[in-house]
């Protein structure tokens, strides 16, 4: 396989984008998301669901690339992340009625996030395919506290109905794992994974 001269990120999340950004890499990186259908079967599991739609996701950006004959020595990365509770998978929330549900449901309480990551690199390469999982415990919020959460915009695009990085930090208790994990992009395992394709984060 001829090394590697780009990278590119099949997201238009600016936490994934700026993520990437932190790891310094010595390679240019271009944003290039595609709309892969991100429906799943009810009987997958959370791992699985998250390593299969972040494959998706890096497959889709890889065919344009290929249909714009862009596609010569790229690696693509593909990333996905659900908030499971109770063994039910929480998504984006439609609209402000459906996020107050979510954190309803989160408040006082455990949960996990899982995000799968997909290294594909254009031409003949073999994909690689991973996931991490992160236990968040969040604090009791009560109604008030959850509306005005709301109300700040945040929840209504993210899993779960909140982010960790945002005002959303001071609804979480603690956690257990990966950080990084439950802002959408595990970067420690990233770079475990670009590193096997020859790309090293500690090279300038």
């Amino acid at each position: 396989m001829q090394p590697i001269s780009q990278l590119v990120l099949a997201s238009s999340s600016p936490r994934r984008k700026e993520l990437v950004a932190s790891l310094g890499l010595s390679l240019p990186v271009y944003i290039l998301p595609s709309d892969a259908d991100e429906s799943v079967p009810e009987d997958w599991t959370p791992g699985h669901i998250v390593e299969q739609l972040s494959l998706r996701k890096a497959r889709a950006t890889a065919a344009i690339l290929s249909e714009r004959q862009e596609e010569s020595s790229s690696i693509v990365v593909g990333a996905d992340t659900i908030v499971v509770v109770d063994g039910d998978v929480l998504g984006k929330p439609k609209d402000r009625n459906d996020a107050f549900g979510m954190l309803k449901r989160l408040q006082g309480r455990s949960h996990e996030v899982y995000t799968g990551v997909a290294c594909l690199p254009t031409g003949n390469g073999q994909a690689v395919v991973k996931h991490r999982m992160t236990k968040v415990y969040m604090k009791p919020l009560g109604d008030e506290r959850i509306l005005k959460y709301i109300a700040t915009g945040e929840s209504d695009d993210k899993a779960g109905a909140y982010g960790i990085q945002g005002y959303g930090a001071a609804n979480v208790d603690r956690i257990e794992g990966c950080y990084f994990n439950v802002v959408g992009l595990p970067i420690s395992l990233l770079s475990d994974m670009l590193l096997e394709f020859g790309i090293d984060v500690f090279e300038s």
